[in-house]
């Protein structure tokens, strides 16, 4: 079984950074697709961002254009997620997920393996 571990969740302040981390670990998988996604209590779980794996192209939500970066370690299996000039809108557990079937980045149904979130808390 694949697992994956999120860390690095928090409270910050508005305009603060924070990284989380995505490491994987259990039975060695392939994978098209790492990606983010977050969701606010009564809201559904949003994409945030995405990352292929052979091609390294990344894929943002609108929302966070600009002020995340998804990226890889490839030695350490870990996905992160620098998170810039936080808003109080980005307060949201965040999930990190692995696809590793092709298709849109964007769909929630196109992942097959999920954390078990890191809270993300900005404060104004």
């Amino acid at each position: 079984q694949v697992q994956l571990v999120e860390s690095g969740g928090g409270l910050v302040q508005a305009g603060g950074s924070l990284r989380l981390s995505c490491a994987a670990s259990g039975r060695a998988f392939s994978r098209y697709a790492m990606g983010w996604f977050r969701q606010a209590p009564g809201k559904e779980r949003d994409f945030v961002a995405a990352l292929t794996w052979s091609e390294a192209k990344t894929y943002y939500a609108d929302s966070v254009k600009g002020r995340f970066t998804i990226s890889r370690d490839n030695a350490k299996n870990t996905v992160y997620l620098q998170m810039n000039s936080l808003k109080p809108e980005d307060t949201a557990a965040y999930y990190c997920a692995a696809s590793r079937y092709s298709g849109s980045v964007y769909y929630r149904g196109l992942y097959d393996y999920w954390g078990q979130g890191t809270q993300v808390t900005v404060s104004s």
